[in-house]
């Protein structure tokens, strides 16, 4: 884009953003930093303006916050035009032109598509609507699954442990709750920490009171005779009352809006370039459609340019930040997205912490504390360098490790001031079930090399 005419874009441009989330609040306050001053509208489907979620699983869950207190924080103001409560339908490249559920049409001349992921419903429609069978993601459904939680509930039944089925198992404990958890595989978090950090995991759990069900899949939920749940069928021929039951199986990126628009969108999200530009499904880069957030695949030099999806809270607002500086200045002060992905969970009293990409790790070795005590801190390898650390109450060194992790750093980790004890360190096999088998709670899914690779099969039908 010519000088004049980034200029004309910044005075009197109409930018539209679609996800009036968390990367849609963050882009928007950058935009109006960096000097755009043209019409500015912000798309959601939700009716509520921008809420944090990571509480929603935490301190909603057990009535410490009050949902309608979640509100993301104003870092300046952003004179912007909100569509809330009304989905977008369908983009329009040639045009310029947003679809709304609603029949309106939204002209833009530069695009930011931030609509993020929602939760994966239970297969089986008829029985995802039995009274008492939740989905966590939304202010809404934190309110109802709380409202049910604090109203007689007995026994409830969580379908998966990633860490969002993990950390509303903690909540349901620490509220006096039965609680009893299923897993497909061998451990819980195993998708996202691996198989040794699974078994620490699993003991804690099980040392906490919950009935942890590993290695079997969901059959069947049972109803009564008004539609009410009551029993879970597993895989196994064993049957577990429950009168409330949250289904956890990881998340769908909100791309079906794109279908036929052009877009290299599909299951595993936006493909886009460094700067948060767009791919066609020809692998060409648009100039005038970002990403940004959850919903985006982008690459990263760290880990051999392969196009990561990251589902963190810092990752959004990073790469909101970086879309909307690219989208209103000329190509040479572009800037690439390289934040450090790193994530974060509280359960069962323990704070869990990550940096980098543990999924694309072979090895781990145990470099302070130990597993026994469950404060440790791991770090992963993968083909001889540092890829990702995690901690478990022990964040003091989560910092060295991502330095590590920038520079390249060799694997097996090898530091005079690394804790050594009289067992000595040796790396062990990480121990991640086989990628090409669905798991729930990878924050990081690392998505090849093709921008305009679409293509994803899951098989949800059983868990």
């Amino acid at each position: 884009m010519a000088a004049d005419s980034m200029e004309w874009l910044r005075r009197e441009g109409r930018i539209v953003i679609v996800g009036a989330s968390l990367a849609g609040l963050r882009a928007a306050e950058t935009l109006r930093a960096e000097g755009f001053a043209g019409a500015l509208t912000l798309i959601g489907d939700e009716p509520y303006e921008p809420y944090d979620r990571p509480p929603l699983s935490k301190a909603v869950l057990l009535g410490m916050a009050s949902p309608r207190h979640t509100e993301l924080p104003r870092r300046r103001e952003i004179d912007a035009k909100w569509r809330l409560g009304v989905a977008a339908t369908g983009l329009d490249l040639s045009a310029k032109r947003v679809r709304l559920a609603d029949g309106d049409e939204v002209e833009y001349d530069r695009l930011l598509i931030a609509t993020g992921v929602r939760a994966r419903p239970w297969p089986n429609e008829a029985e995802g609507r039995l009274d008492g069978v939740f989905l966590l993601r939304t202010r809404d459904d934190a309110v109802a699954l709380h409202r049910r939680l604090t109203s007689g509930a007995r026994r409830v039944f969580v379908i998966g442990a990633g860490f969002a089925g993990c950390e509303v198992a903690a909540a349901c404990r620490e509220m006096g709750l039965e609680v009893s958890v299923a897993e497909r595989a061998g451990a819980p978090l195993v998708g996202a920490l691996g198989g040794v950090i699974g078994a620490v995991a699993t003991d804690l759990m099980r040392e906490n009171g919950v009935d942890l069900r590993t290695r079997v899949t969901v059959t069947a939920l049972e109803g009564d005779t008004v539609g009410r749940v009551r029993a879970v069928h597993l895989s196994d021929e064993s049957v577990v009352e429950a009168d409330v039951v949250v289904v956890s199986l990881g998340s769908l990126r909100n791309t079906e809006w794109l279908a036929g628009s052009g877009l290299g969108a599909g299951p595993r999200g936006i493909a886009c370039d460094a700067g948060c530009r767009a791919f066609d499904f020809r692998g060409i880069v648009t100039d005038d459609v970002f990403v940004a957030g959850d919903v985006a695949r982008s690459p990263h030099a760290l880990f051999g340019y392969q196009f990561l999806s990251l589902e963190h809270w810092g990752n959004a607002v990073a790469q909101a930040e970086t879309a909307a500086h690219n989208m209103v200045c000329q190509g040479a002060d572009r800037r690439p997205h390289l934040w450090m992905p790193a994530f974060w969970s509280s359960q069962f009293g323990v704070n869990i912490k990550s940096v980098g990409v543990p999924p694309m790790g072979e090895q781990l070795m145990i470099t302070q504390g130990s597993l026994a005590e469950r404060r440790f801190v791991g770090v992963y390898g993968h083909r001889g360098r540092i890829v990702a650390a995690v901690s478990f109450d022990d964040t003091r060194w989560l910092e060295f490790y991502q330095r590590q992790i920038e520079r390249g750093a060799p694997f097996p980790v090898e530091y005079p001031t690394v804790d050594r004890r009289p067992e000595g360190r040796q790396p062990v096999d990480a121990d991640f079930p086989d990628p090409s088998l669905p798991t729930h709670g990878p924050t990081v899914t690392l998505s090849g090399y093709s921008p305009a690779d679409q293509e994803l099969v899951f098989h949800p039908a059983r868990h």
